[in-house]
């Protein structure tokens, strides 16, 4: 009965994981550039199980005509020992586009990631919402400045206008009657493995050790944004079922409580 309310209950926390995640989903399917996750779970080696007393005493049901299972105890089956969430894995791919007018506004089609100067280091992203600051760099909606291919900052002049920045990348605008080129983003992937790139929280990615940059494929759409691939009636029919699941989880342990009680304060008691 112990092992029946640890199944149950490992069982739960599994799906309030799987909650946690589900609900992280809904609450970035207007986020540019999200990447919904989902939650992995995997079974705890399970037992198998024998009937333990038969082939000890030669005369019992399983002997036949001088026929008995000996050693090799007959077996019932399998037991499931509940089971874990083994890897919250990201979907990568790719999120429709929504118009926006802005020339900042940079959505990649494809493979790729645009670079960004952190606290923690250079961090990559596919939320392409990007603002030109008071210095004329061009920066993210959270301050941190945006890497040219050289590794350095792409500043705007104040007095441009017309920006255009053409799929590869590069960026000019209109200054006295001419056009100039400002910089080229740069745009890295990191191969085919998806799990090259970890989240970091605010629409930042940062790379696996032993993970390099390397030119993506992909490329720039101007004034549109890559929405989140999340698609909210398929999460909120996972999170239904979700709460189902944990719902049996739960009156499975309520049960196995009831046994417990009654094996304690009823079968165990010793009449006087």
């Amino acid at each position: 009965m112990w092992r029946g309310l640890y199944t149950a209950a490992s069982g739960m926390i599994t799906e309030m994981k799987r909650t946690d995640t589900l609900a992280n989903n809904l609450a970035n399917a207007n986020t540019a550039g999200y990447k919904r996750d989902e939650a992995i779970n995997r079974e705890f080696e399970p037992m198998l199980i024998r009937r333990i007393n038969d082939g000890t005493d030669r005369g019992n049901v399983t002997t036949f005509k001088q026929f008995h299972v000996g050693d090799n105890l007959p077996r019932v089956g399998t037991l499931g020992l509940g089971s874990y969430i083994d890897e919250i894995a990201t979907d990568h791919s790719q999120g429709g586009f929504q118009t926006t007018g802005n020339p900042l506004d940079l959505g990649i089609s494809g493979d790729g990631y645009f670079a960004i100067d952190t606290p923690q280091g250079v961090r990559y992203t596919r939320n392409g919402s990007f603002f030109r600051s008071s210095r004329g760099e061009v920066q993210t909606i959270n301050g941190q400045r945006v890497r040219s291919v050289g590794g350095g900052p792409i500043n705007i002049p104040g007095n441009a206008i017309m920006l255009n920045v053409t799929p590869e990348g590069e960026i000019s605008g209109i200054i006295d009657g001419e056009r100039q080129v400002f910089g080229r983003f740069a745009l890295v992937s990191f191969g085919p493995d998806p799990r090259a790139v970890l989240k970091q929280g605010d629409s930042l990615y940062y790379p696996q050790e032993g993970a390099q940059p390397q030119p993506a494929t992909g490329t720039i759409e101007q004034g549109v944004l890559e929405q989140s691939n999340t698609q909210v009636v398929s999460e909120m029919v996972s999170l239904i079922n979700n709460y189902r699941v944990y719902e049996a989880g739960s009156k499975a342990v309520t049960t196995q409580d009831s046994l417990l009680d009654k094996a304690v304060n009823e079968v165990a008691q010793v009449s006087g």
